[in-house]
């Protein structure tokens, strides 16, 4: 099963905060847009979980 970090750049930046998904295998399968707080990498993580099961995939390769 995967896991999410939840990380803070080392850049100075108004928005320091991003989550990042991990395979099972701790491969990164996706990044995060940056959050100004922690707890919008939070609500992040807990809008991809809410919605990601449903997401269609469009492959436009």
């Amino acid at each position: 099963m995967g896991y999410y970090e939840i990380r803070k750049s080392s850049k100075d930046t108004p928005q320091p905060w991003y989550f990042v998904l991990r395979a099972a295998n701790h491969e990164i399968i996706a990044v995060s847009e940056m959050y100004a707080s922690k707890q919008g990498a939070e609500n992040g993580i807990a809008s991809v979980r809410v919605n990601a099961p449903s997401t269609t995939v469009y492959d436009r390769s």
